[in-house]
């Protein structure tokens, strides 16, 4: 009788999964390399992409909240859809303020793609809005107070499909419910 319970719970999670979105049935790639990189911020405004900076290089939109971009040489670890959790530097120093802006950055998904001379790095990208008072009372964004970080560690924790565009999560609570990842990481 044990045997019996057994093939009916396995073929009622079968039918469940089956019945999920294809979105949900990810990540269909290994979970849990980690990269060292170097970590910039960028706004979606032409200055900052190319012609149209409200489509990302996989043709997704946009998403402040979501979307980071990778270096070319990085494009065979990290493709389009692969989703990532940023540790932070390993030692902060001058040039990175990881400690004031880290807690927006979440989980990202790899959703475009940087100028080639830019090696061994990822951009996250920022809202317009993203800003901050400065000790001294002036307003920056948040790609511009984060600067840029060295020795950053981020974590490949899933992956999504994006080749469909509809399929990259629109908020940190997606990506969270999505890698099964703690929301501490998605606190916007």
């Amino acid at each position: 009788m044990p045997i019996l319970g057994a093939l009916v719970g396995f073929f009622a999670f079968t039918s469940l999964v089956s019945a999920l979105p294809a979105s949900a049935n990810a990540p269909t790639m290994p979970v849990g390399p980690t990269y060292s990189v170097a970590m910039t911020g960028y706004n979606a405004v032409p200055a900052q992409t190319d012609g149209d900076p409200f489509t990302t290089a996989s043709g997704a939109f946009s998403n402040p909240e979501v979307v980071a971009a990778r270096s070319q040489d990085l494009g065979q670890n990290l493709p389009f859809g692969t989703i990532v959790a940023i540790d932070g530097p390993s030692v902060p120093d001058g040039t990175c303020g990881y400690d004031v802006v880290g807690k927006t950055i979440g989980y990202r998904v790899i959703a475009d793609t940087m100028n080639r001379k830019f090696t061994d790095r990822i951009d996250v990208l920022f809202s317009t809005k993203d800003n901050y008072i400065m000790p001294n009372g002036t307003t920056k964004n948040a790609g511009i107070v984060l600067g840029v970080c060295h020795d950053v560690s981020i974590r490949v924790v899933g992956y999504v499909d994006i080749s469909n565009p509809a399929n990259l999560p629109k908020t940190q609570a997606a990506l969270a419910a999505l890698v099964g990842g703690s929301n501490d990481l998605a606190l916007k």
